[in-house]
């Protein structure tokens, strides 16, 4: 977002608002700006694993936390704190392991299904290995699926609201290795508390 001055505190037009006055400088102490871009404004994309990740974040924040769908969610991942659940914050193992899981959407709403389900299209087929030819039709039936389901405008969503044009074609390469390394922190962390569990036991 350095080359827009998109206000992130403006809710009431994130969803109507598309076009946002260009930056004519970057200065550092302005608008929330802290050191000088290390790349050109024009170089700057947002890897898709981001995005996925931001998405889903936004899908779970909105959710009803009394809800069907959040209860089920805390069942199946017991080991994550009820303050990270609430926040959305999954890595790319997790999404995968919930796309896969045909029972999640039956806990939902109808509204909830229909953000899940296009969100789910948008990360198949724009966000993996494969841009769709019908991709913008995807993002777009997401974005306003999001908006019905009451999301806030995250920086992610803008990007796909506002920038489509600028994701290259090999979108899903640049994601690779960011899915690669959230795969090998999971196994290290399964690895390390397994090991705990070893080493308690002699004492339990």
């Amino acid at each position: 977002m350095l080359s827009l001055l998109w206000d992130s505190r403006a809710d009431e037009v994130h969803w109507e608002k598309k076009n946002w006055s260009v930056r004519q400088k970057i200065g550092v102490g302005a608008k929330n700006i802290i050191n000088e871009p290390l790349v050109s404004r024009d170089r700057i994309i947002l890897p898709p694993l981001h995005i996925k990740l931001g998405l889903m974040k936004q899908f779970v924040k909105a959710l009803n936390k009394d809800g069907t769908c959040f209860n089920y969610l805390c069942s199946v991942y017991r080991g994550l704190s009820i303050e990270k659940l609430k926040a959305g914050i999954f890595d790319g193992p997790q999404i995968r392991k919930l796309i896969k899981d045909e029972e999640f959407a039956s806990h939902m709403t109808g509204v909830e299904a229909a953000a899940w389900y296009s969100f789910v299209d948008v990360v198949k087929g724009f966000l993996g290995n494969t841009k769709v030819a019908n991709y913008q039709n995807l993002v777009e039936g997401m974005l306003k699926n999001f908006h019905s389901l009451g999301t806030r405008m995250s920086l992610k969503l803008h990007y796909l609201y506002s920038h489509l044009e600028r994701f290259p074609e090999n979108l899903g390469d640049l994601g690779e290795q960011g899915e690669r390394f959230h795969q090998d922190i999971r196994t290290m962390e399964e690895r390390h508390q397994g090991s705990g569990r070893l080493l308690l036991e002699p004492y339990a």
